[in-house]
């Protein structure tokens, strides 16, 4: 009867301890909805200008951000654009925090409707340019959308998808 007993002490402590563990990992769980509740499209943005060289895109405002794709300024709690500074460049960065998430997918569609136009104007004139519209990077991550159009979209998306 005393080993019995004793299997019986050691699985108080194993259950304590199982317990203590799920406590805490169940307290971590929320972080990563907070952190992205804090996060802006500057500090993205902030973090892809370190990882890609923009040096031939300009940085645009609100009223550029509304003629390219739409969007109400009263929708939108933060962005950043970035144009070629060219207009034979097809070259675009837009990272935009949305004051509500159920809008995404209305702005997400006004930026298709952008990427076709920008297709129809480089398909015959100049191809190279085509290639890079068609190759965009567009995704959606809670409030945020991010659009790229660059040889580095590649690297723009990484940077944005490692901000979360």
């Amino acid at each position: 009867m005393k080993k019995q007993w004793s299997g019986k002490r050691s699985f108080y402590p194993v259950m304590l301890a199982l317990l203590v563990v799920i406590g805490v990992l169940s307290g971590c769980a929320g972080k990563d909805d907070k952190t992205s509740e804090q996060l802006s499209a500057t500090e993205i943005g902030k973090s892809i200008e370190q990882a890609v060289i923009l040096k031939d895109m300009k940085k645009q405002d609100l009223d550029k951000l509304h003629k390219l794709y739409k969007i109400d300024a009263e929708s939108i709690d933060d962005f950043i654009l970035y144009t070629s500074t060219s207009n034979v460049k097809a070259d675009e960065l837009a990272v935009i925090k949305l004051k509500d998430e159920s809008e995404a997918e209305i702005v997400k569609k006004n930026m298709e409707r952008r990427i076709e136009a920008q297709k129809m104007k480089f398909r015959d004139y100049r191809p190279d340019e085509y290639f890079l519209v068609d190759n965009h990077a567009l995704k959606t991550k809670g409030r945020f959308i991010f659009f790229a159009v660059s040889k580095d979209a590649e690297s723009m998306e990484r940077t944005f998808d490692s901000a979360f």
